[in-house]
């Protein structure tokens, strides 16, 4: 997946290099401040850190594909590159790394996940020189610290808030995505490979679970008109928290024994509870982010379970935007602005931000292979396919040949 293309918003890639680097990558937390002189003729001296959000860099889920891309990005182009592992789940243990980082001279700081959305704000204007890049921090997880610290009540609707007015933003990037189109892809997937009672195991009802959600059941339709199929079902609702439990397994446990074949568990670690259930029901699983059908076998202690999984492109963006800012040195295109990344290729699906596992899906001759998910990313890219990322809707009102059961939230 190492692509080396532009994001969209990218100008013309330069030839010439800017920036390199000195020692290779750690391979433990940094906790050093040994350096290595860099060449005479470097304009600028680059040491590339990541941050880890809640997880470690084995988590087979955002903190590991983020450093395998970072550090594959060092190795081949000799920056120096370690990653720093806060000693807590909080945001003042992420400014923590953040400024030891900072202080030990790395001037690139990649941050993987919504939970630095108030670290970004507390830590980024502390240091003006550092370059920020943050990968799917939303503007409402910015806000939600940044508007708290300007003694006001943010009403997560980020819509309502003008970001500049809270939120230096000078020397930070943030890249989000398209969920919906992945949570399409998915959804189509999974009717084609003849699955007709699905649910949707959501998180919480934030912006982004809404629109893998409301991507899902477009996907869900598109596959089962298209396939003349007027008895496809699907279960939708949200656990109120991104974490499996008892209550929600109860759920779960619900809906496989009244005939749901697969679950698309979107929401942290709520896939535990669709797995527990899908385990004890012989059903199946659809994982999100990254591709979770490692993570899931190992959870389950069994290989087979994850159909396919809706994947954001968090080892693309972090090489391309490496890429380009490092060694093409074109931050000033990055800086102060919040990306939303889809697709740039209509031919090969691995190059996009947001696609389906080519090596694990469970694809079926006659049913559906790889080719034709190719066909499908192509009319995608063609705008042969729209997809809908509106959250002012319901579920259902995506629906036109298929039934929803939306039954809201097990919790909050």
């Amino acid at each position: 997946m190492k692509k080396f293309l532009a994001l969209t918003l990218a100008l013309v890639m330069s030839l010439s290099l800017v920036a390199c680097g000195g020692q290779k990558t750690n391979e433990t937390p940094a906790d050093s401040t040994d350096q290595t002189e860099q060449p005479a003729d470097t304009t600028e001296e680059y040491k590339i850190a990541m941050i880890t959000d809640y997880g470690d860099i084995t988590d087979q889920s955002f903190n590991q594909t983020t450093y395998e891309a970072c550090k594959a990005f060092s190795d081949d182009n000799g920056i120096e590159f370690s990653y720093f592992k806060p000693a807590g789940d909080n945001t003042a243990d992420r400014v923590a790394m953040i400024e030891k980082a900072a202080d030990e001279g790395y001037n690139v700081i990649v941050m993987p996940g919504y939970a630095f959305g108030g670290a970004i704000v507390e830590a980024a204007p502390e240091f003006p020189d550092v370059k920020f890049i943050a990968l799917d921090v939303a503007k409402g997880d910015l806000l939600e610290t940044a508007v708290a610290n300007a003694g006001e009540s943010y009403d997560y609707n980020p819509d309502n808030w003008e970001l500049d007015k809270y939120v230096d933003m000078s020397n930070v990037y943030c890249a989000v995505y398209q969920e919906e189109l992945c949570g399409y892809m998915a959804g189509y997937a999974a009717v084609k490979l003849g699955y007709k009672n699905l649910g949707f195991l959501g998180g919480m009802a934030v912006p982004a679970v809404q629109r893998y959600g409301y991507g899902f059941v477009q996907g869900v339709d598109a596959a089962a008109a298209e396939l003349g199929l007027t008895d496809v079902k699907l279960n939708y609702i949200y656990g109120g928290q991104f974490f499996g439990d008892a209550d929600i397994t109860a759920v779960m446990d619900t809906w496989y024994a009244g005939g749901t074949e697969i679950v698309f568990a979107c929401g942290g670690g709520i896939y535990t509870s669709a797995v527990d259930a899908a385990k004890k029901a012989g059903g199946k699983v659809i994982g999100v982010d990254v591709d979770q059908a490692g993570v899931i076998a190992e959870y389950a202690g069994e290989d087979g379970l994850t159909v396919t999984s809706a994947m954001k492109g968090l080892y693309p963006t972090t090489y391309d935007t490496l890429t380009d800012v490092v060694l093409n040195g074109n931050w000033d295109n990055y800086k102060g602005k919040i990306a939303t990344l889809g697709l740039v290729s209509g031919d090969d699906p691995t190059a996009n931000y947001v696609q389906i596992p080519m090596e694990t899906t469970q694809w079926e001759d006659g049913k559906f292979t790889q080719d034709d998910y190719k066909a499908m990313v192509k009319d995608m890219f063609d705008g042969k396919i729209t997809v809908s990322n509106d959250t002012g809707k319901a579920p259902a009102d995506f629906a036109t040949v298929i039934s929803v059961d939306d039954q809201g939230a097990i919790k909050g």
